[in-house]
C-alpha cells in the first residue's frame, strides 16, 4: 500500500526553527517548500525503513517518536536512540546507499519526506542548507560519543538520570514542560538503549521515586528535583 503523502509547506511549520536553517531568504524560503514536497504517515509499530533499504531520502519528523534499532547476532533488538518531533532520521543511509538499521515507530507519527538527490542539488544554490545538513551530522557523532560514554563509563542510576535529563530539555525545545513527560517507549527499550536490564530500569525508577527525584505513573513520570538528577550524573565515578 502506497504511504500517504500531502504537500506540505516548510515556510508554515512551527518546526522550522528545529529541523530547517534559520534566517532564509522568501526566495529560498521557497526552494525549500519544493524540497519537502510530500509527508507521510506512519502507524505506530511500523517501519519507516529497514535495515538494507535502499537510501533515497531524510526524513524531519513532524510529529510522533521514533526509535532506531540494529538486529543482534543472536536476535535481539539494540536500540540506538529516540527520536522526536523536530529531528532528522536516515542519516545512516548515506555512506553506502543503503540503510543499515530499523526506524520504528513508537506512536502513530507523521514525516516529511526529503529526497537526498534534491537535498544535494540545493545545496549548491542555498548554502546554508548545506551547512545546516553538515551540523546535522555533527550532532548525531556528538550524540553517538555521548552514548558511547554514557555505556562506558556510568552506573545504572547515572545513566538514567542522563537519559532523563536528556529528553525533558529536547522536549523543552519543543514547547514541553520541564519537569514532565510521557514515556513513548517501554522499559525494556530504555534498557536496551541504555545498556541495562529491565528490572534494572524499574529498580532505579523506584529508588528515584523513593527518593523523591522523580513521580512515576505507568508511562507518566514527573521530575521533582531536577538538581538531584543533575548531581547523579555529575557524581564522582566508584571506585
Amino acid at each position: 500500500m502506497t504511504p500517504q503523502t500531502i504537500k506540505v509547506a516548510c515556510s508554515n511549520c512551527n518546526l522550522r526553527e528545529l529541523c530547517m536553517p534559520m534566517g532564509l531568504s522568501g526566495d529560498d524560503m521557497g526552494k525549500l517548500d519544493d524540497l519537502v514536497a510530500t509527508r507521510r504517515k506512519i502507524k505506530r509499530g511500523a517501519a519507516l525503513f529497514s535495515n538494507g533499504d535502499a537510501f533515497n531520502a531524510l526524513y524531519a519528523i513532524r510529529t510522533g517518536f521514533f526509535k532506531t534499532c540494529i538486529a543482534t547476532e543472536d536476535g535481539r533488538d539494540q536500540v540506538t536512540g529516540f527520536q522526536m518531533a523536530g529531528e532528522i532520521i536516515g542519516l545512516d543511509g548515506i555512506v553506502g546507499d543503503r540503510h543499515t538499521c530499523d526506524a520504528v515507530a513508537l506512536e502513530d507519527a507523521e514525516v516529511c519526506v526529503m529526497p537526498y538527490d534534491r537535498i544535494e542539488e540545493l545545496s549548491r544554490e542555498v548554502p546554508a542548507l548545506q551547512s545546516h545538513v553538515h551540523k546535522i551530522m555533527s550532532r548525531e557523532i556528538v550524540r553517538e560519543h555521548g552514548v558511547m560514554l554514557l555505556l562506558g563509563s556510568m552506573r545504572a542510576e547515572e545513566r538514567l538520570a542522563a537519559f532523563l535529563l536528556n529528553l525533558v530539555q529536547r522536549l523543552h525545545a519543543r514547547g514541553f514542560s520541564q519537569s514532565e513527560l510521557v514515556l513513548r517507549m517501554t522499559r525494556e527499550e530504555i534498557g536496551s538503549y541504555l545498556g541495562l536490564k529491565l528490572e534494572t530500569v524499574s529498580r532505579t525508577f523506584s529508588k528515584f521515586a523513593e527518593e523523591g527525584i522523580v513521580e512515576v505513573k505507568q508511562r507518566h513520570v514527573r521530575i521533582l528535583d531536577t538538581e538531584a538528577l543533575r548531581a547523579i550524573v555529575n557524581s564522582p565515578a566508584c571506585a
